[in-house]
């Protein structure tokens, strides 16, 4: 059964386990009764009866947990995020408040667990460090204890949320590494795909010529000597010559016939090659619209089209937060034509780095470009258009060489 769940998914139920076996001391210490003599508000000794605030502050605490956990290291986080994730911190402070135990210490480990996969390094050791050292003042006015005490007792479960947090970017950084690999991975099947198909159209070109070059121009000149030798036999030898003659013109019809064949199917096909790029994509849905067939002659043109779907993919995870990726592609008017929309943060100005530069670079090689339009909230749309009918620029030539 374990098998089939991914990681975030045991983590986020191994918090739900831990929060529900919060609940059952927290309930046991409800159904207490009174012992007689005891004063509620004793700050020296726990409370017979637990309050209606800790169990707010535990439900609250399940509820920010699971919704904060819902698809878990695959979607982008929010600015609600961050509030949800102050208000878990601050209700395992409360519990710890109002039931007068260490129960809320041990939501904070569960705390610690995620705030890996919520928040960067530096933030997740900020907010780890001020959810111990809030629970201190707890310890002091709820427990009575001395404030060397209390510090000492919030550093000792610092030290079991420290080693629960770092577990767990562990954790992270493996399951990063595992996506990294598979994007990798799915980049060179692509990749194998356009060199397989690049490999079958030059061989299919090889063949045609040898066909065309060879056996085209040796039929040929069998056909013109047997019509010669036509008009210098006659009776039954001609009749021979001329079935022989016959023979040789089908045969020429039926090879320039095949190396016609050859060369109409000498295209590669982009649906083949473009497909395994959006296989199983953590955290983004990629939608490829493309035509039938979709086929492209020029290899290095093929080429160029699937860097340039290999960099969307790349920014939609890395830098847009997406999670909705839609990629159109379509003929127009002597070119193809990419359009590219993802649901991302979007941005005021975007910035255009190395490999946006790079994709500028290749489409401006084969006189395609790139325009990019977004505003914040409203994702990236990128519209490609890469001209068929134009040839790569000149080599430049280096200096003293021939002209």
């Amino acid at each position: 059964m374990f098998a089939r769940l991914n990681h975030s998914r045991l983590l986020r139920y191994a918090g739900l386990f831990t929060w529900l076996m919060v609940g059952w001391p927290l309930a046991t210490l409800w159904l207490e009764p009174v012992p007689d003599g005891l004063d509620l508000g004793d700050a020296l000794g726990a409370p017979a009866r637990v309050g209606w605030q800790a169990w707010l502050a535990y439900f609250l605490f399940g509820l920010c947990y699971s919704w904060l956990t819902r698809a878990l290291g695959a979607r982008r986080v929010g600015r609600a995020d961050y509030v949800l994730l102050a208000m878990l911190i601050a209700s395992a402070v409360a519990i710890c408040y109002y039931s007068a135990t260490g129960l809320g210490s041990i939501l904070l480990m569960v705390v610690a667990c995620v705030l890996p996969w919520l928040l960067p390094l530096p933030l997740g050791v900020a907010a780890l460090v001020v959810s111990q050292f809030s629970i201190a003042p707890v310890y002091v006015h709820g427990f009575g204890f001395p404030w060397a005490d209390a510090l000492m007792q919030s550093m000792l479960y610092g030290g079991f949320c420290m080693f629960v947090f770092v577990t767990s970017l562990v954790a992270r950084q493996q399951a990063q590494a595992r996506e990294d690999q598979r994007r990798l991975n799915a980049e060179l099947r692509a990749t194998r795909a356009l060199l397989a198909e690049s490999a079958r159209v030059n061989e299919r070109t090889r063949i045609s010529r040898e066909l065309h070059d060879l056996l085209g121009h040796h039929l040929t000149a069998l056909s013109l000597n047997l019509e010669v030798a036509g008009h210098l036999v006659e009776g039954r030898a001609q009749e021979h010559v001329n079935q022989a003659h016959t023979l040789a013109k089908l045969l020429l019809s039926d090879v320039r016939e095949a190396v016609s064949r050859l060369r109409t199917d000498d295209a590669i096909d982009m649906v083949a090659t473009l497909a395994p790029l959006a296989d199983h994509v953590a955290g983004l849905r990629i939608e490829m619209d493309m035509p039938e067939p979709f086929l492209l002659d020029d290899p290095e043109r093929a080429h160029v089209l699937l860097r340039c779907t290999q960099e969307i993919i790349t920014n939609s995870v890395r830098h847009a937060g997406a999670t909705e990726l839609r990629l159109d592609y379509a003929w127009d008017d002597g070119a193809v034509r990419l359009l590219a929309r993802d649901d991302g943060r979007g941005a005021e100005s975007p910035v255009a780095g190395n490999g946006l530069r790079g994709m500028r670079e290749r489409l401006a090689a084969y006189g395609g470009a790139v325009d990019i339009s977004t505003r914040p909230g409203a994702g990236f749309v990128l519209d490609i258009r890469l001209p068929l009918d134009q040839g790569p620029p000149p080599i430049r030539k280096l200096a003293g060489e021939a002209a």
